[in-house]
């Protein structure tokens, strides 16, 4: 009986998320007709947030590995694709694949030699974002970087350099992104790769004693996020236009990427898209009514952060997830009383 129950309230909440999904896709596609510019490059700019989320929590959600240096990465794909354009005449749809190739291999170097010495906790967030820094200064400071003066890019309106007329073509672009990394997420949490990536990251001793190779799944969650992270910075150079080291390389890029995890729920699917959907609309209002009174904008995001912080320590999923256990609960001692 209780195994029936069970299982048709998973199904339940499965046609819930399906509901949810039709209504995201349907609001994204009409989005274009509804709202201005300006209100469709702030919905642009939180896909852009929860994509470059789900890219931070594929590795550090799921395998326990915190970085704070996937600016490295977002900067090295934001930079490859937009030189290759702008010297060699490539289109950013080749270039994006070359940025992902070589943020992989910068991802190869920093995995290696973090995991091969052991580099756990509050050690490998510092040493990505060491890494991140000596890209920044390494672009900033070099002449065949274009160095501070950043890289612009000739705006042609045409599909085939990643250029659109309109904001509508950037739109579907970022959420089919969005939409891929998340249902990939989905199904990496149910194959056995998913499942050694939680294991690392609840008791990586446990695992290794279990005979899981951590090393090699710490690598292939590291690389893989990497790759998929300078796609990012792809979308963000031709969005933009325009690229300089302080922007793709910044330690800001790393932060866009942390929060929405953290407030949404690290380590789960739909997480980092429920914090961006939150915190972007809070930096939004607070910058628009409280920026005249200097710093006071942020001081207030800040407290409104540190406060989801404290009051949903397992983020915005984790309280729904508390709600749903309750809701069984009340169902089942109400089926057990009946």
């Amino acid at each position: 009986m209780n195994v029936a129950k069970e299982t048709k309230n998973k199904k339940q909440f499965i046609i819930i998320k399906l509901v949810i999904l039709i209504i995201l896709c349907v609001f994204v596609f009409i989005s274009p007709e509804l709202f201005s510019k300006y209100e469709m490059n702030i919905i642009i700019t939180i896909l852009s947030m929860a994509y470059l989320a789900q890219c931070w929590n594929l590795m550090s959600g799921f395998t326990g590995q915190f970085s704070f240096g996937h600016a490295a990465f977002y900067g090295l794909g934001a930079y490859t694709s937009s030189l290759l354009y702008t010297e060699f005449g490539i289109s950013p749809w080749a270039g994006m694949i070359f940025g992902m190739i070589v943020a992989g291999i910068v991802a190869l170097i920093i995995g290696y030699l973090s995991f091969y010495y052991n580099l756990k906790g509050d050690y490998f967030a510092l040493a990505t974002l060491a890494f991140a820094e000596i890209l920044r200064s390494i672009f900033k400071n070099t002449e065949a970087f274009k160095a501070a003066a950043g890289v612009s890019i000739t705006y042609k309106k045409d599909w085939t350099v990643f250029q659109f007329s309109g904001k509508d073509g950037y739109l579907y672009i970022i959420f089919i992104m969005l939409l891929i990394i998340t249902f990939g997420i989905y199904f990496l949490k149910k194959t056995k790769t998913g499942l050694y990536f939680v294991a690392i990251r609840e008791n990586e001793d446990a695992a290794k004693a279990l005979g899981i190779n951590a090393f090699k799944y710490k690598m292939i969650g590291l690389v893989s996020s990497a790759m998929l992270t300078a796609l990012a910075g792809t979308f963000y150079a031709q969005y933009y236009l325009y690229i300089d080291p302080t922007i793709v390389f910044g330690s800001n890029v790393s932060v866009n990427a942390i929060t929405p995890c953290i407030i949404g729920g690290v380590g789960t699917v739909f997480g980092p898209i429920l914090g961006a959907f939150i915190i972007q609309p809070v930096s939004i209002i607070t910058n628009a009514y409280l920026s005249k009174y200097i710093g006071l904008n942020m001081v207030v995001y800040g407290a409104i952060l540190c406060a989801a912080i404290i009051l949903m320590p397992n983020g915005v999923i984790g309280l729904f997830k508390k709600l749903k256990i309750k809701v069984l609960a009340r169902r089942q001692n109400g089926g057990a009383v009946g």
